[in-house]
């Protein structure tokens, strides 16, 4: 399939991410295998662009996105089945189905390692951030995140200064950059040899609160390993972390003061499991192995051949289920003060733990619920 394909499947209604994965995997023809097995609406909306795309709106997306690519030649549509699509990202429960790609793609074929942490870091932090960044760029590593405040960005940065590479996922369209004070980190990372700017957003799309987990899980999907540099209790690094874990990733984290509240989270994973780095080394000692087997993504029945190895290795997230709809706060009705097991909650929700654990992910970072001692609580004041 070409990117027109991966285009018009993504812009169907009723699908999701998971679901174009899930049925991806069965490897169906197009048109004919796809619109047996799409929805009734998404199979009528794929027919009548196959019949009369003049009639069709996804006509028109199709052709301003062919434009945005033509317009550049460092602009790409990523897919499964294009050169440099990353085959990391076959490894999660929902990858996107296509990526737009500004910048140099030869960043994808490093080793990445995901550098996240508080977007008000201490002096402290942002020297860790930027020593960690600059030591993994001159060691031939792709530092990987978000381009948001703080360590985010402060990684990238050093990461570029070193003449190394970097990549930022954005939580919008590649055409919008959020935050707009990074206009000149954004320029830099679509201009400069070894930086590159992902989106899997459609063009014109704005950030929004509950498009920055699902930019989280692209950061930590292309990356062998993530690093949480400094991370308050409350940070949103701390959703990067469990997606990490979720993914089959190594999870590490940056010790500190314990007087220092900015890095309470990091603590708080180091108790939890996460593995301690003091050094670059440490997270090297670690992802050595899995880096001296990385090459660039060649795709093999849409992985690349170092990602399928690793597949037999490395421990694999649960798949997502099919449904895409969004749950109603049914989930806070059900907390207390009391700590409820996730098992607990997912039979009283009657729902998959996979699908629980993403909905109380979006509620953590909008500070509804906690996790405690003994299961989830719910916040009275949010």
């Amino acid at each position: 399939m070409q990117a027109t394909e991966w285009l018009v499947l993504n812009a169907l209604p009723g699908l999701g991410t998971q679901r174009i994965a899930r049925l991806a995997e069965q490897s169906p023809e197009w048109p004919g295998g796809w619109l047996a097995l799409l929805p009734r609406q998404a199979a009528s909306e794929l027919r009548l662009w196959l019949d009369h795309p003049g009639r069709s709106p996804l006509q028109s997306m199709l052709e301003n996105n062919l434009a945005w690519e033509a317009a550049s030649s460092r602009r790409a549509l990523l897919h499964p089945g294009h050169s440099a699509w990353p085959g990391l990202l076959g490894e999660i429960a929902d990858p996107p189905p296509v990526l737009w790609a500004q910048g140099d793609l030869a960043a994808l074929s490093l080793p990445g390692l995901a550098m996240v942490g508080t977007r008000h870091p201490t002096s402290e932090g942002a020297q860790n951030a930027q020593a960690f960044a600059r030591d993994f760029a001159s060691r031939g590593w792709c530092v990987v995140s978000g381009m948001a405040l703080g360590v985010d960005a402060m990684a990238q940065r050093a990461a570029l200064d070193a003449g190394g590479a970097s990549i930022a996922v954005l939580a919008s369209g590649i055409d919008s950059i959020y935050p707009a004070r990074h206009r000149d980190l954004y320029q830099r990372l679509s201009d400069t040899s070894g930086g590159l700017v992902l989106a899997e957003h459609p063009l014109g799309t704005q950030a929004r609160p509950a498009f920055f987990p699902r930019r989280n899980r692209i950061v930590t999907g292309l990356s062998l390993g993530t690093l949480v540099v400094e991370a308050a209790e409350k940070s949103g690094s701390l959703v990067s972390a469990r997606l990490a874990l979720e993914q089959g990733r190594e999870l590490f984290a940056i010790p500190s003061s314990v007087h220092n509240l900015q890095a309470h989270g990091c603590l708080r994973l180091l108790r939890n499991g996460a593995t301690l780095a003091r050094s670059s080394q440490d997270i090297l000692d670690e992802l050595q192995h899995w880096a001296e087997t990385f090459m660039p993504p060649v795709p093999v029945n849409g992985q690349s051949k170092a990602a399928a190895e690793r597949m037999h290795t490395r421990p694999q997230a649960a798949p997502l289920p099919l449904r895409e709809e969004e749950l109603p706060d049914e989930l806070l009705g059900l907390l207390g003060e009391a700590p409820m097991p996730i098992d607990r909650l997912v039979q009283l929700a009657d729902i998959a733990v996979s699908e629980c654990q993403r909905r109380l992910l979006m509620l953590e970072l909008d500070n509804h619920v906690e996790q405690r001692s003994g299961g989830w609580v719910r916040l009275t004041k949010p």
